[in-house]
């Protein structure tokens, strides 16, 4: 169980980063301008809640980014 957590919380993470990068400092601005409930939108960001892959899948397509590229692991 803390397992799952924690990749909840990387996902949460990876979103957030992506969200900023693409101009949105705020999750709520980012969760209106895109129909996505504000408390959901954070909860999916700090890794609460249960991300079904639909929703990561709508949240991608809104980024125009692929579940290949969101999965491929970063080079430091």
């Amino acid at each position: 169980m803390i397992y799952e957590v924690k990749e909840l919380k990387k996902i949460g993470d990876k979103l957030k980063k992506i969200r900023i990068n693409n101009g949105y400092t705020s999750y709520e601005k980012f969760a209106i301008e895109n129909e996505i409930s504000r408390m959901q939108y954070w909860r999916i960001e700090e890794g609460k809640t249960n991300l079904t892959i639909r929703s990561l899948i709508a949240i991608l397509n809104i980024h125009k980014i692929t579940m290949e590229k969101f999965f491929e692991e970063e080079k430091e």
